[in-house]
């Protein structure tokens, strides 16, 4: 008797990417201290992952973990695809898979990350949020936002056109997205749907009944805007009071994304898709709201606020559990990759998910990289954490790009990385034969903010006996073993030369 060949698996998928979502604030992980309902609904019927880390630092580098698959923090700081890969969507469509993009996230239109979006079949961007340069004059019916130490900021001339909760970027770009289930996606027999939301990332400005929700006694204008600050109150940048407001300010975010959020779900149960559809919900990093006196994202060691971060797969016909396989961003590629079954063509650094979403393997991987280019260098192996400090003065360090661009800041338009100068000379990428412009840097050069900074030295943390980071392991005889570990997940990359030297080993 011939065994019947196994039923297809799913072929529709919903990635859903909340920006800046705090894993240690979620109900999911424990959490109570903030409302997350949907979130907490949608982990319910999913399985949740409890050792996921990010790849690459900040916002677009860890968008190019999740579209193109390849950690890019050894080799540059912010920039666009490069010439030599191909993100998932660009592989879909030969597969003729439709894709489509809803995202109210600026930094995918402005110059470092424009060409992200273009390869989706169609795509919708909601405007207003944060930096996106939307509108050139205030609402002069408006009064002004409140801010916290910015002016002329494009949220300053956008905010006044939100006239009601609807209007706001977040719930416009979940709105959407349940729209689009509802119009298009139930008509596809397969396709990726990816949802990057830029919620809750600041500015932290929500409309009542969330404004007041978590600190309903604050007088004055809220503070939407968190600090970038080590020792912030300790050094005065803010008070106890201020910093509890702003932290109350996060969670309203993140309370009024989450209601939004539910929309989603509820156009996944309206159109019977849970069957067939995989479900992916994540962020790009943590963000810090006091814990180690920290606020925003300030050039500091990829502490767990940071680094350890949410993953929730729905896998239909797959029971809701957790797993403690150790995963990362670049993972989610190998995933969608997989699920499709479509090949990159260039080197990439994922691990497919699939083995574990269908029980089949307990891990896919025995160690992660992270870190931020120019910053330090993270290593972990599932229960430690070892973050490598450059020596002396973070040199050398090289740029690999032939897309020269690095985080645009609004306002500042002659603020970032200069062109690259009569020391830049041609190489090529790991498996690629494409030439690119490999520009060498030296102390005293200008580089983004995060890598021109002082550095505390290294850190060891056993995350198994230590959760909280309290005890740097750090010159003892387990660090020689993490070292090693360090330069073979190096090696597996094909890391720069340089980097072996800027973090002395």
């Amino acid at each position: 008797m011939s065994q019947l060949p196994d039923p297809p698996g799913p072929r529709r998928c919903v990635l859903i990417v909340l920006d800046s979502l705090n894993r240690h604030l979620l109900g999911a992980y424990g959490s109570d201290e903030f409302a997350t309902p949907n979130l907490d609904r949608f982990a319910a019927r999913s399985i949740r992952f409890d050792r996921h880390y990010v790849g690459s630092l900040p916002c677009i580098p860890a968008r190019h973990d999740l579209l193109v698959g390849t950690l890019d923090f050894l080799w540059r700081p912010w920039g666009s695809i490069e010439l030599w890969e191909q993100p998932i969507t660009r592989h879909l469509a030969r597969a003729k898979v439709p894709t489509m993009l809803v995202t109210d996230h600026p930094h995918l239109f402005e110059t470092g990350g424009e060409n992200y979006h273009t390869d989706f079949m169609a795509w919708d961007y909601q405007r207003g949020h944060e930096s996106d340069p939307w509108k050139t004059r205030a609402d002069p019916s408006w009064i002004g936002a409140p801010t916290h130490g910015r002016f002329d900021f494009p949220y300053e001339r956008s905010r006044g056109y939100f006239g009601d909760e609807t209007d706001f970027p977040g719930p416009k770009t979940m709105a959407a997205a349940a729209a689009w289930l509802d119009q298009s996606g139930a008509h596809h027999d397969e396709f990726l749907l990816v949802v990057d939301e830029f919620d809750p990332h600041e500015p932290f400005d929500t409309p009542e009944p969330y404004a007041s929700m978590y600190d309903d006694d604050w007088e004055g204008p809220h503070l939407i805007w968190p600090p970038y600050a080590r020792k912030a109150v300790e050094n005065g940048v803010l008070n106890e009071r201020e910093a509890h407001q702003v932290r109350a300010c996060y969670g309203a975010k993140l309370t009024m994304i989450d209601h939004w959020f539910g929309r989603v779900l509820d156009a996944l149960d309206r159109n019977g898709l849970w069957d067939d559809t995989v479900v992916i919900v994540t962020t790009d990093h943590g963000h810090y709201l006091g814990e180690r006196d920290m606020f925003g994202k300030p050039a500091a060691p990829l502490f767990e606020t940071m680094a350890h971060i949410p993953l929730f797969v729905h896998w239909p016909g797959r029971e809701a559990g957790a797993v403690d396989a150790l995963t990362t961003s670049v993972d989610l590629f190998a995933t969608i990759a997989d699920l499709f079954d479509v090949a990159p063509t260039h080197r990439t650094h994922g691990r497919s998910l699939v083995p574990v979403l269908t029980g089949v393997a307990d891990s896919v991987r025995d160690w992660a990289l992270a870190g931020m280019w120019g910053h330090e260098t993270v290593v972990l192996d599932g229960t430690q954490k070892y973050v490598r400090a450059p020596a002396g003065d973070n040199a050398p360090l090289s740029l690999f790009s032939n897309r020269w661009s690095t985080m645009p800041i609004p306002g500042h338009p002659d603020v970032g990385l200069p062109p690259p100068d009569g020391r830049a000379y041609l190489d090529t990428m790991p498996d690629s034969t494409i030439p690119v412009i490999r520009q060498p840097y030296a102390a005293g050069d200008l580089l983004p903010y995060w890598a021109g900074r002082r550095f505390g030295g290294n850190h060891l943390y056993d995350l198994a006996e230590d959760p909280g980071e309290e005890r740097n392991l750090a010159g003892t005889r387990a660090e020689k073993e993490l070292v090693d570990l360090l330069h073979h997940a190096l090696d597996e990359v094909d890391a720069p030369a340089d980097q072996y030297v800027r973090l002395g080993l």
